[in-house]
């Protein structure tokens, strides 16, 4: 089980998160996450990179995350509010089009991400 992690860190990383995302930046993305990180999304199904959902490593997302970059030129995400546990933070946000989403980011000892999950509303 990874460690607790101190509010102000998880503040911190949140605000990092979407900076690095705004920046366009994907390696600045990348350095927040382990190498063998797992990450699901229905985007990932939506682009034809895993039927189920989930990638792991940073190789796999990688190229899925360009790929989508390529459908985003104007790619903007605007912080909303970070909830908080002792290992994770969910960060809610809108992106440039004005939709909001969650990204549910599970934290190692070290804190960098481990695990996440991109949430969209139900509709």
């Amino acid at each position: 089980m990874a460690g607790h992690h101190a509010p102000a860190d998880l503040l911190a990383l949140a605000t990092e998160w979407i900076a690095a995302w705004n920046s366009r930046d994907l390696e600045r993305v990348l350095g927040l996450y382990t190498d063998g990180f797992e990450m699901t999304s229905d985007k990932i199904v939506a682009l034809d990179f895993d039927a189920n959902g989930t990638l792991r490593g940073k190789d796999k997302v990688r190229a899925y995350w360009s790929k989508a970059l390529t459908f985003r030129p104007k790619l903007h995400f605007t912080l909303i509010e970070t909830f908080a546990s002792p290992d994770s933070i969910a960060v809610l946000y809108h992106d440039e089009a004005g939709k909001q989403i969650c990204e549910y980011l599970r934290l190692d000892d070290a804190g960098k991400i481990r695990q996440a999950s991109g949430n969209y509303p139900v509709r």
